[in-house]
């Protein structure tokens, strides 16, 4: 039986999600005998690592990171990096080095069955997960190596309030701590002023929001109409920017409402579900406003402030969506759902092929068995039970994904393989 061991291992740790589990991963992977390191590449990333000792600073330019990545990865040895999503500037080139120099890639992204979960992967995640190139039946192969039940969801942790103040702290050290790294560039448009205030507004806003969104939901509830829902993203997700067709989200808006006008019933609404960490750097609200009252569906058309998805999705007809991870909830009750963009769980068995007039006409149903046997196969892989936000959640994560990550296979191999951890029991825990 091999030993797992963070021997002869040096990990090179990036850019993770706001707030101390990167800091605490990395002092876990030292405890298991790794040598850790971590590149900063602005005052926000310095806040959150706590150990100097270990961490690098990059005050270089973008188009100089690659030659400084490869020098940094022949200088210490490194033999894996470490990363939270891969698609920003200083990840996509760094995998892209990484790759050509033969280290292993460990990619942390938020959970595709969030918020119970995180998902961990080797290489890629979202678009570039090892998932977009496996069919259901290559996943009912790996799931003949387990008889399990698929694992409930564990004890709650976390919520949207912790993971809103995080980002607001980051982005104040970046605002007024940021004085040595002059040459940083945020991969989003907007300045990483406007990002603090949007932060420190929807914080403000919180109380105010949740009772407007609950009178908006509590109408729908008790409308007495058939409805559609529409899963809106963030317009500057990555999943939504890189793996999409749509560049902006009034472009998704306009196709829904006009494939809806075109198709469904004249009785029928349309409600949109916002993001729960919406900022309001696109007034969606007024977009839809806008969109309905052209296509004629003025009074038909809703909009709801983030906020939690089931209560809305108990009466619901059907969802469309780009690609928001939101879909795996629609799909679990086995209502029909459409995608428009590139989705781990866009499988044929589950998902509709019909042009939008027609599914919103008549939808056909999903083959709810075979999304059963999907989804069981991520919560047996890289859906690990936490949260990067709150204390419980980082607790819950850390107790496997060190494990995970100094295993030889990735969680997909880890599971045809037999050394997989046995999930079932994870819920019992508080």
């Amino acid at each position: 039986m091999t030993k797992i061991t963070g021997e002869n291992r040096v990990f090179l740790f990036l850019q993770g999600p706001h707030g101390p589990f990167f800091h605490l991963l990395g002092k876990m992977l030292g405890r298991a005998g790794a040598q850790v390191w971590r590149v900063g590449f602005n005052a926000g990333d310095r806040a959150f690592w706590f150990t100097p000792q270990s961490y690098i600073p990059y005050h270089g330019a973008q188009a100089d990171w690659p030659e400084t990545f490869r020098a940094l990865v022949r200088e210490k040895g490194v033999t894996d990096i470490v990363l939270y999503g891969d698609t920003r500037p200083v990840h996509s080139e760094a995998i892209a080095a990484a790759r050509e120099m033969g280290l292993g890639i460990h990619v942390f992204e938020e959970g595709y069955l969030r918020p119970y979960w995180v998902t961990y992967e080797r290489g890629g995640s979202n678009g570039n997960s090892r998932l977009m190139r496996m069919s259901l039946a290559d996943m009912q192969r790996g799931l003949a190596h387990s008889d399990l039940d698929a694992p409930l969801p564990p004890a709650k942790w976390g919520d949207t309030r912790q993971h809103v103040f995080y980002g607001a702290l980051y982005h104040w050290f970046v605002m007024f701590r940021n004085g040595s790294y002059r040459n940083f560039r945020p991969h989003r448009a907007l300045s990483v002023t406007k990002e603090f205030q949007l932060y420190l507004k929807r914080l403000l806003l919180m109380p105010w929001q949740s009772m407007e969104r609950g009178l908006a939901t509590f109408r729908i509830r008790h409308g007495g109409f058939p409805y559609h829902i529409a899963l809106l993203q963030l317009e500057h997700d990555s999943s939504f920017q890189m793996h999409s067709p749509f560049s902006t989200m009034p472009e998704f808006l306009e196709e829904v409402i006009r494939g809806f006008a075109a198709g469904a019933p004249t009785h029928h609404h349309l409600v949109f579900k916002a993001h729960p960490l919406e900022d309001g750097r696109v007034n969606q609200r007024r977009e839809i406003n806008r969109l309905a009252k052209a296509h004629g569906l003025r009074g038909r058309v809703h909009y709801v402030r983030g906020g939690k998805l089931a209560a809305l999705l108990a009466d619901v007809r059907s969802a469309v969506t780009v690609n928001s991870t939101a879909a795996q909830q629609v799909l679990w009750r086995g209502i029909p759902l459409k995608v428009f963009g590139s989705a781990v769980y866009d499988k044929p068995e589950f998902i509709s092929t019909q042009p939008l007039a027609e599914f919103f006409s008549a939808a056909r149903r999903p083959d709810h068995k075979a999304y059963q046997d999907y989804r069981r196969y991520l919560l047996e892989t890289s859906q690990v039970p936490g949260g990067f936000y709150s204390a419980r959640g980082r607790r819950q994560l850390m107790r496997m994904v060190v494990d995970m990550m100094l295993c030889p296979d990735d969680p997909y191999e880890a599971l045809e393989s037999g050394t997989a951890a046995p999930r079932q029991q994870l819920r019992l825990v508080r």
